[in-house]
């Protein structure tokens, strides 16, 4: 009869601690989730483009860049500085990695739209591929791969 109320109790045990573990899990998990729409929203926030722009720009981006700077624009090379067998060099990563944050927008659109060739690289010009509008969302999605502390930093030495 001991044996029967030890494996009740056991078991009752064990149910509320599944129960609470489960609640705790759940209301931890929401609390992240409100946490990181929080951030998105703050973030996004304070930059230049719209949410509209950047779904946009993320498929110009898919369709036109992914190819050579990478699908999260990480790059493909791992030095991105050293020039390839052909003495071009390589797409840089572009998600705040590497050197793009440093350029004004002015400069990145002219990067766009020039192309990479004067520069020592491969990218081709995409000034007649583009529109005006399809740049400018690429743009906001690029600066959408940059942490925070890369696009304040970046809006710091880009003022206008």
């Amino acid at each position: 009869m001991l044996n029967k109320y030890l494996v009740i109790t056991a078991v009752s045990l064990m149910s509320l601690i599944v129960v609470s573990c489960d609640r705790d899990s759940t209301s931890e998990a929401k609390k992240v989730t409100v946490k990181k729409q929080t951030s998105i929203v703050q973030n996004n926030s304070k930059r230049w483009y719209t949410k509209a722009q950047l779904i946009e720009g993320k498929q110009v981006f898919k369709n036109n860049c992914v190819v050579c700077h990478g699908d999260s624009g990480q790059g493909l090379t791992e030095n991105w500085r050293e020039a390839l067998p052909d003495d071009t060099y390589p797409a840089p990563p572009v998600n705040g990695t590497a050197h793009a944050w440093h350029h004004s927008r002015e400069a990145l659109l002219r990067t766009i739209n020039n192309g990479g060739i004067p520069l020592g690289g491969t990218m081709p010009p995409f000034k007649d591929k583009l529109t005006d509008k399809q740049k400018e969302e690429v743009l906001a999605y690029v600066m959408s791969l940059w942490p925070n502390n890369i696009y304040m930093a970046w809006k710091k030495r880009n003022p206008s």
